[in-house]
């Protein structure tokens, strides 16, 4: 994972400039220690100068995101007024991490009082963090002293699920047609996705498909065609097939690279021949995924951003859906029409040709694989009627011995930490939908602090 960079937001009180301004010498030098120690830890900090009114705030944070922070974390370095900040703060999509520490390790009565002044933060962290919750905006925190305990660990330690709501909050998610007609789980319109969430769908239209494709070059076609002959297994996809797919796919590649996507879906029965679409997409959608490009079927572009913040931190996690119950041996089915993240599949993936009848366009040729065994955890982003419900489910995906009948399609079967009955049970009852993510790599404590910056309410199903 490349590494993540944060803005370090210093705060302090521009009265104790106007009235004793010989305290500012000791006050930086605690900052500078601040983001030493953070960047010695692995973080790319940017600093700001300290921030006493809210006209500063506002310009640091505004730098902050034109930066491309994945999180703010606030350090208050004496009192801060919380009406000179926390408005700003709470505007911002940034996730905001508190650090409520102090210089000074011990503070009894044989302490010197003049270090009350650089001491005195922690009544500013609780004047802000007060305001944020009145204005709604989600935070975490973490408090101890900087150099006698694991806080500035602790600290590092929730930059993942940051990453993870910052990409939720700044993503664009591509979407190809539109959301799959009668499937109401999943579906949230743009304009709710953008005010909720924060991210916004950019629709392809035909002319800029039809530009995309008069970019891309026979060598180029020519070339990813080779290297997927060596990376996957040979099954039977001709080669009209496979140049048709691969064309498109590069195709697509170009516009996600152009709007800066984070995740593409398409609804299978919007991809005419008529409207540029030379075949269904689903080999580009399993390569962006091995790529970190998050994807959902049907038009979800709900999953399809959930899925791009999984892949954000956790590489090997996939798009997929629930399709059987095995009753008698205790699992689940898993499945899809052709996508998965082809690096997750138990051995090579093999490059197929499917023969296509849901919309007229001409046969795509796919990855068809079975996810490799090991831990999991399944994430699924469920809206409710107040706004989101995170479901995780910790999970165990199962190898086949022997004869797999399923092997020219995408598949796996997952054991859940229950029986099936009470699984499938607790995940319908908590509203979760027929589309979701799964990560081999993910820890549930993670994905439930990311569930509490966006601000939903999190499900564990365990």
């Amino acid at each position: 994972m490349e590494k993540t960079t944060i803005g370090l937001l210093p705060l302090y009180l521009k009265l104790y400039d106007d009235t004793d301004s010989g305290k500012r010498p000791r006050i930086d030098e605690f900052t500078r220690t601040i983001a030493s120690e953070l960047g010695r830890r692995g973080l790319d900090v940017l600093s700001a100068p300290v921030c006493r009114i809210e006209k500063e705030v506002a310009a640091a944070v505004k730098s902050f995101e034109a930066r491309g922070a994945a999180a703010i974390v606030t350090l208050h370095l004496a009192y801060h007024p919380s009406l000179e900040s926390a408005a700003v703060l709470a505007r911002t999509k940034l996730p905001i991490i508190v650090l409520d520490t102090t210089p000074t390790w011990s503070f009894s009565a044989s302490q010197d009082p003049e270090e009350i002044m650089y001491n005195h933060g922690i009544h500013g962290v609780q004047d802000m963090c007060n305001l944020l919750l009145r204005n709604g905006k989600p935070f975490a925190l973490e408090a101890g002293h900087w150099q006698r305990s694991d806080v500035l660990d602790r600290v590092v330690a929730l930059v993942a699920p940051a990453r993870m709501a910052s990409l939720m909050g700044f993503g664009r998610v591509g979407l190809m047609g539109s959301s799959f007609k009668g499937m109401g789980d999943f579906a949230v319109s743009p304009a709710k996705m953008k005010s909720t969430i924060g991210a916004s769908v950019k629709v392809l239209d035909q002319e800029t498909l039809k530009g995309l494709q008069a970019k891309v070059s026979a060598a180029d076609v020519a070339a990813e065609m080779a290297e997927d002959r060596a990376r996957f297994e040979q099954a039977g996809a001709s080669e009209q097939a496979h140049e048709r797919s691969v064309r498109f796919g590069l195709a697509l590649r170009k516009w996600i690279e152009a709007e800066r996507l984070c995740a593409i879906t398409f609804n299978f029965l919007d991809m005419e021949k008529k409207a540029g679409c030379l075949t269904v997409p689903f080999l580009e959608a399993s390569k962006g995924m091995a790529r970190g490009i998050g994807y959902a079927g049907e038009g979800d572009t709900l999953t399809a951003l959930l899925v791009a913040a999984l892949l954000s931190v956790y590489p090997e996690s996939s798009f997929t859906e629930m399709f059987c119950a095995d009753w008698e041996n205790g699992a689940v089915f898993l499945s899809h029409m052709g996508e998965l993240n082809w690096r997750l599949a138990d051995g090579k993936p093999r490059l197929r040709e499917m023969d296509y009848k849901y919309s007229r366009t001409d046969n795509p040729a796919l990855l068809a694989g079975r996810f490799k065994p090991g831990e999991i955890v399944l994430v699924n982003l469920a809206p409710t009627a107040g706004g989101y419900r995170l479901i995780l489910a910790p999970a165990r995906m199962l190898a086949v011995p022997g004869t797999d009948r399923f092997a020219d399609t995408v598949h796996g079967w997952f054991a859940p930490g229950m029986p099936v009955a009470d699984f499938l049970a607790a995940y319908g009852r908590a509203g979760g939908t027929h589309h979701l993510g799964l990560s081999y790599t993910a820890d549930t404590k993670t994905l439930e602090t990311f569930g509490r910056m966006m601000g939903w309410e999190v499900v564990l199903i365990a």
